[in-house]
């Protein structure tokens, strides 16, 4: 199985969470990996320091994605590293919770900003140099929220749910050209967010899951790196949800 092995993979947000599983896994893979953060340096450093001892190659590259000259610079670093980009993960993103009727106009633009805007920064930037190898894989990292919506997450579901119209569009743009783009919904996963979760809601919570457990971030990652391998070649414009049958049909 020729899986990731040899390629080069920029992965966004990649210093905590769901990110860092993702540039974990590739990297087990055999990828180079390009880690994207934006302020946690530290962390950033410490899974380099952490791939680069396991026999990986690593770059760990500071940019604020949402800045369409940082993303193009970003793309700009990795080809210049190593040579080229095989695949884009897009998993920069945050939350600003709140019922619309009291959600500032900033917290509706910080999120479109760094869950939409920065994947289309990224993937224009890409794209660019993977129609010239005719080869690529682009995997948004989208949620079930963009499919069901959320109370309280207007602004998160809309941005989730924009990189879906976003997924399908462009592997309709760049299919001719070998590259296919692909999304992933988590459901219910364990992160640095849901630490703050109490425990009687995480257990009822729980309780909405067919597979009767939350989600790992691990759970993600090889979905991502499954997606972003030779052997999903003939997969394009789909989306993924990965969520333990939160969400059907």
């Amino acid at each position: 199985m020729a899986g990731v092995q040899d390629r080069t993979a920029v992965v966004t947000g990649a210093s905590r969470g769901i990110g860092r599983a993702i540039a974990l896994q590739l990297a087990k893979g055999g990828a180079s990996v390009v880690i994207n953060y934006h302020a946690s340096a530290q962390a950033a450093e410490e899974l380099a320091a952490q791939i680069s001892a396991a026999g990986g190659k690593v770059l760990p590259f500071k940019a604020d994605v949402s800045q369409l000259a940082e993303a193009e610079g970003l793309i700009k670093a990795a080809v210049d590293h190593f040579g080229k980009i095989d695949i884009l993960v897009n998993n920069a993103g945050v939350t600003r919770d709140m019922l619309i009727m009291m959600m500032k106009e900033e917290d509706w633009d910080v999120v479109i900003n760094t869950n939409l805007k920065s994947a289309w920064n990224c993937s224009k930037a890409a794209t660019r140099a993977m129609m010239r190898k005719r080869y690529g894989r682009i995997v948004n990292i989208t949620s079930v929220v963009g499919i069901a919506g959320q109370a309280g997450q207007s602004n998160y579901a809309a941005s989730k749910a924009g990189l879906i119209g976003l997924t399908k569009s462009l592997a309709r743009e760049v299919a001719s050209r070998s590259i296919t783009v692909n999304a992933v919904a988590p459901g219910f996963i364990t992160t640095d967010m849901t630490a703050t979760v109490s425990p009687d809601m995480l257990e009822e919570l729980k309780k909405r899951i067919p597979l009767e457990r939350w989600g790992t971030v691990e759970d993600i990652a090889h979905a991502v790196t499954f997606l972003a391998s030779e052997e999903a070649s003939y997969i394009t414009g789909q989306v993924l949800s990965v969520d333990g049958g939160l969400i059907m049909g």
